[in-house]
């Protein structure tokens, strides 16, 4: 399949989903995404940030672990239902922020010294794609680190594929990004970035 030309998910695509199934993808049941958010996290080099940003934030099961590693966090996604969620979820945890916003249509105006993108990126179109690279870049700190986790198994309906979404960001390499973290498994790929 040819993803050139193909579009970006719409948020009503995503609130559809999340009101016919609460956790569309198993996130809080999948012993396979309990493993990758381990991962995930393990990857993080710092103990505490300062100020994280995750993008696509879902039913909140990672928002939560990352907000243990965070000063403060700020958390969106598009899907009113599936947020939430995340703030029901999270409601013990004061240092995390939630808003509705749709990346990279919107984009929060603050620095962040870490950028979660798990499982989002290849839901854009590649405009899109190059569109939110080019805010993420703005908005990360100086030695700030980007965090990308993506599935690399199945294309499906998805205008990119986790590979793609990767390799894209690879071109930043280096001038704008230093890749400090590589890790590739069967289902799944995660790459760590740092801003130059």
């Amino acid at each position: 399949m040819n993803s050139s030309n193909l579009q970006s998910l719409t948020t009503e695509f995503f609130e559809q989903l999340y009101r016919e199934n609460p956790d569309p993808w198993q996130f809080a049941t999948s012993e396979y995404e309990t493993k990758k958010y381990a991962t995930t996290l393990n990857a993080l080099p710092r103990n505490l940030y300062q100020a994280g940003f995750e993008i696509g934030g879902s039913i909140g099961i990672l928002t939560e672990k990352l907000a243990r590693r965070c000063q403060s966090l700020l958390s969106v996604d598009v899907s009113p239902t599936a947020q939430a969620q995340a703030i029901d979820r999270c409601q013990q945890l004061t240092n995390i922020k939630f808003e509705l916003m749709s990346v990279p249509e919107s984009f929060p105006t603050g620095s962040f010294d870490l950028i979660v993108l798990s499982e989002v990126g290849y839901y854009w179109s590649w405009e899109d794609l190059h569109k939110a690279q080019s805010l993420i870049l703005d908005r990360l700190r100086p030695q700030g680190h980007l965090l990308l986790v993506h599935w690399t198994v199945d294309r499906g309906i998805l205008p990119l594929t986790g590979d793609e979404v990767h390799q894209d960001f690879l071109r930043l390499v280096p001038d704008k990004l230093k890749r400090i973290k590589s890790l590739t498994e069967d289902k799944y790929r995660l790459d760590l970035f740092e801003k130059i």
